[in-house]
């Protein structure tokens, strides 16, 4: 009985697209070409095999252990890898007493550490004097930004390389070359229009991982015809491009810099891209909550008395948010964005507490005036508490020319109202009240 043969019955056909795939040389390498593009500085070390400890960092998907890979092979040292993840500080000191008995037989190592920033400060801390040592080249590939997550001891004794998120051009190059490499589907013929490719492509969001595993999917899930060809067709590319994990990590870089684009779109009365940043951090799984925190926190900070029903629309939106949670709860919170966008802005609230911490925190703590303090006894009523004081409510204006900032900051400002949206009557009113008072 003969066998069926299939297309990925070989063992090596067996292993993921991705895998393959991986490239071998710096020639076979897609993307980066800041870094290893001819005559660029990251090349011209590889080449002269003068490589030192080194940082890659960029998205997930974007050839940062491959290129340790290919570093490792044109090399003349011993290649050790190993996982953040999976490795501990017993197999970290294994790996730099070996490295230190290659170093006194004239034998360099080359670490290469991936999620370097999972490694805890002690992990991180055995890796440091073998580096001093020039014991191991260690090259270190994380998702997350170096100075928050690698000690500064050790990264300032490796060299930052920063990849970035390939290009929708440089991924649908990948494609192709997976559609002809035999390593791929090569020895099959695969029925994909080019803008099916550069679908995969856009939709892979710089990730060359994620660009094969969906071709792979496309492909397996394809319809063979009778001429042997494989067809897939728009329904079954749709359903492998269903759903999308855009990066973001709640408490990395990524977390930060996306609340950060949301207040400044807000803050740029831009409703469409705070809208957009919001959304992309509710894909990610941000707590809803956590977002409508920050719209109160805005509300004041950079709408402040211009429009102070901003602040009651984002405590509403944060109560809603708290009701009725996710999913339901993204309109609430696209409502309250909106209305901070749009409203007029204005941070005097900021400055003046930002000017009020400045002078508390340079000047000696001032005492309160007397004439402002409370008497509750006798003995201060004979020690002058209060003496002069005078109840707004019992004058014609309602107001008094009593000082209230001690004698250190008299006449200072702290609150300078601006002239947007109802602040301007604010202003106005303030005006009126400081030219009554400079009246004798």
């Amino acid at each position: 009985m003969m066998e069926q043969l299939t297309l990925f019955d070989d063992r090596e056909q067996t292993a993921p697209l991705a895998s393959r795939l991986r490239p071998e040389s710096l020639d076979e390498y897609v993307g980066q070409k800041h870094l290893i593009g001819e005559g660029k500085i990251l090349r011209r070390l590889i080449e002269r095999d003068q490589v030192s400890s080194m940082i890659f960092w960029g998205p997930p998907g974007v050839g940062k252990t491959t290129l340790a890979r290919i570093i490792a092979r044109q090399t003349r040292a011993e290649f050790v890898e190993f996982s953040a993840v999976t490795s501990g500080i017993k197999e970290v000191k294994e790996v730099m007493n070996q490295a230190e008995q290659n170093r006194r037989m004239g034998i360099r190592t080359l670490l290469f550490t991936d999620e370097i920033h999972r490694f805890n400060k002690a992990q991180q801390d055995a890796f440091l004097p073998f580096v001093e040592k020039g014991s191991i080249i260690l090259v270190g590939a994380t998702t997350e930004n170096p100075s928050f997550e690698i000690n500064s001891a050790l990264l300032s004794r490796c060299k930052v390389f920063i990849l970035k998120a390939l290009e929708e051009a440089d991924l649908t190059e990948l494609l192709h070359h997976a559609l002809r490499s035999p390593k791929g589907f090569g020895n099959q013929e695969i029925a994909l229009e080019e803008a099916q490719l550069r679908s995969i492509a856009r939709f892979s969001n710089g990730d060359a991982r994620t660009a094969l595993n969906t071709l792979e999917m496309a492909v397996l899930n394809g319809r063979m015809g009778e001429d042997a060809v494989i067809y897939v067709d728009g329904e079954i590319l749709a359903q492998c491009m269903n759903r999308r994990s855009l990066l973001y990590d709640k408490n990395g870089e990524e977390h930060y810099n996306l609340i950060s684009a949301l207040h400044k779109s807000m803050r740029n009365s831009d409703p469409d891209a705070a809208v957009y940043w919001m959304y992309r951090m509710l894909d990610g799984g941000e707590d809803p909550l956590y977002i409508a925190r920050r719209l109160i926190r805005f509300a004041s900070e950079d709408v402040g008395m211009a429009d102070s029903q901003a602040l009651s629309v984002a405590v509403s939106v944060y109560q809603a948010c708290h009701f009725l949670g996710m999913p339901e709860c993204n309109v609430h919170l696209a409502h309250a964005v909106v209305y901070l966008s749009m409203a007029p802005k204005s941070n005097a609230l900021y400055m003046a507490c930002e000017a009020c911490k400045e002078d508390i925190r340079e000047r000696p703590a001032e005492p309160v005036p007397l004439v402002i303090c409370n008497a509750p006894t006798g003995l201060m009523k004979e020690l002058h508490y209060g003496e002069g004081y005078i109840y707004a409510h019992e004058t014609q204006e309602k107001l008094s020319r009593m000082q209230c900032l001690p004698d250190a900051l008299a006449g200072r400002r702290y609150y300078i109202p601006t002239e947007e949206g109802q602040e301007r009557e604010v202003k106005k009113r303030l005006e009126e009240i400081l030219e009554w008072k400079g009246q004798e």
